[in-house]
């Protein structure tokens, strides 16, 4: 795609990723047979390629407009459209450009700026988030069912190893997810610490920054990751730590994503290389560790009729981290029979924040999702993402929880 970028992006650091993409795009349109609200909606500037010239059209110094700003705010950013490209188009990336550039030019006004400043101050914070919940879910009978669906029921999180290993992980604790699901980072605890790997968190570290970023205060997102690089480097630098697990693959796209962040940061880019190396998500720790895990898991689950089960793979786990086929060979391994689902490639409709900013489309795609999983007849849906999980648990029938929880049943037995 030729390009002829406008003098007030064109000898930046992000013009000249911008451009280095665009020129990549061929206009194929295989992207838009992938892209969940181009199938939904059936316009061009709802897909990857229309909303790629979009973007284009507002680098090359065509203003934007809030038709233009709609389109992109349609974008789930799930990225399929990235595993779909023959040319490699970074589309995620040029996302991000293209939508910072646009805000810039029409700034939000009304009860959308509002919600969105209320999103950004409110969820990274994970201490006002989880007091906030621990209200919601005292008054969840008297909430609107909007609101309802969102305030799921306390479960306990059960035991969490000291530290007693040589080997030794971080994890990262997140915002929301410490209070709307802690069994997910103690279960991973307890599978490693039976693997011989300990697992700590880290104070001082909190939201991995995709929130603030993805809603358009890049600045406060990369102030994000400079917390979590501090409370982390410590550990990193003297040799202590083996690897940074992250069980949200939403957070682990993000924190992946750190040394691209932080590269035009003389103090923070080296750090934030080493930092993105290290990181990997729980089914990739466990991977590494199949053999010793084979064996845990044979003996969880000796005796046992296999459970059928549903597999959900979130799109930043698939299409962000391309992680795939992973977690379905250690969930096979534990004994579980996988149903098929029908059109996995295509976003459930979470999306970070996009179910509270884009209801109705995400209700849309969560009920083609929930069909696609239940059809199978599995007896419990399994995911990779706590914002999936609250998102689908909101429509399901069958009850949805993480994977590495269901491997630690398995793993428990077999003490």
């Amino acid at each position: 795609m030729q390009t002829n970028l406008a003098d007030f992006i064109r000898d930046t650091p992000e013009g000249r990723e911008a451009e280095e993409i665009l020129r990549k795009c061929v206009h194929c349109g295989f992207c838009t047979a992938t892209c969940p609200t181009y199938q939904l909606l059936g316009d061009e500037l709802d897909g990857p390629r229309g909303r790629i010239y979009l973007i284009k059209q507002v680098l090359e110094g065509q203003p934007a407009t809030e038709k233009t700003r709609l389109h992109l705010d349609r974008c789930l950013t799930c990225r399929a459209c990235e595993t779909t490209c023959p040319s490699g188009v970074e589309y995620g990336r040029l996302a991000d450009i293209g939508r910072h550039v646009v805000e810039q030019q029409v700034p939000r006004t009304g009860s959308d700026r509002l919600m969105r400043n209320a999103l950004r101050g409110f969820i990274p914070r994970s201490g006002l988030f989880g007091a906030a919940l621990g209200v919601g879910r005292l008054f969840r009978p008297m909430l609107p069912k909007i609101l309802a669906e969102k305030v799921p029921r306390a479960d306990p999180a059960g035991v969490w190893p000291a530290p007693r290993h040589a080997r030794r992980m971080i994890v990262l604790a997140g915002c929301v997810q410490p209070s709307l699901r802690p069994a997910i980072n103690a279960a991973t605890a307890r599978v490693l610490d039976r693997l011989g790997i300990s697992l700590v968190e880290q104070s001082g570290a909190g939201c991995c920054g995709a929130v603030r970023f993805h809603l358009h205060d890049q600045d406060a997102g990369r102030d994000d990751a400079r917390r979590n690089i501090d409370a982390w480097w410590p550990a990193i630098a003297a040799g202590k730590v083996e690897a940074i697990i992250i069980t949200a693959s939403g957070c682990g796209v993000q924190v992946k994503d750190y040394g691209h962040l932080l590269k035009n940061d003389p103090a923070y880019a080296v750090k934030a290389a080493r930092v993105a190396e290290l990181a990997r998500d729980v089914a990739e720790v466990l991977f590494a560790e199949m053999e010793p895990l084979k064996a845990l898991l044979a003996k969880g689950r000796a005796g046992r009729t296999p459970r059928r089960i549903a597999f959900h793979a979130p799109c930043s786990l698939q299409h962000g981290q391309k992680i795939r086929g992973v977690v379905e060979s250690l969930l096979a391994a534990a004994g579980f029979d996988l149903t098929a689902v029908r059109d996995a490639h295509l976003c459930c409709g979470s999306a970070g924040t996009y179910s509270l900013l884009q209801p109705v489309l995400a209700g849309r795609l969560r009920d083609d999702k929930l069909a696609a999983l239940e059809a199978g007849g599995g007896e419990c849906i399994v995911s990779a993402n706590v914002g999936c999980i609250e998102h689908l648990s909101a429509g399901a029938v069958l009850p949805i929880r993480h994977w590495i929880e269901v491997i630690d049943e398995n793993v428990t037995k077999s003490a």
